[in-house]
């Protein structure tokens, strides 16, 4: 079986607060990643990508067991079988980029409805880049 991609932007990059806990030792490969999106920084601590189509600067993580997948929905609130706005993230297979915006990966990303970020008064990113340690995108 190949190996899972999942495009992350938020607390499951290398060095935020969820990568430890849910990808060390799992994941494979780790890659700068983009993807055409909105970002948004949420008041709880944590972003939100939307559909859009600015560039959002994240990490193209590889799994080589697709079993992460029901932990990553769990922590992201995600359930197949209940409706998207009844989840905090829904799940979706996505094209992304490498930096050089030439390569192109599907992976599965968590993203949220517009409807979900106003709820949750998310600020726009426009940089496409969220990190709580401080790291930059380059």
């Amino acid at each position: 079986m190949d190996n899972l991609k999942v495009f992350v932007y938020g607390t499951l990059k290398p060095g935020e607060g969820n990568y430890q806990r849910y990808c060390a030792g799992k994941v494979v490969e780790a890659k700068r990643a983009i993807a055409p999106g909105l970002l948004y920084a949420l008041p709880a601590g944590y972003p939100a990508m939307t559909p859009g189509n600015t560039p959002v600067h994240g990490f193209l993580l590889t799994f080589a067991n697709s079993g992460i997948l029901l932990e990553l929905d769990q922590l992201e609130g995600y359930h197949p079988s209940r409706p998207v706005e009844q989840n905090e993230y829904y799940r979706e297979q996505i094209i992304t980029y490498d930096p050089d915006e030439r390569s192109q990966k599907p992976a599965w990303a968590y993203l949220m409805t517009f409807e979900q970020v106003f709820r949750r008064k998310g600020v726009l990113l426009p940089a496409g880049w969220w990190s709580r340690c401080g790291f930059s995108s380059s």
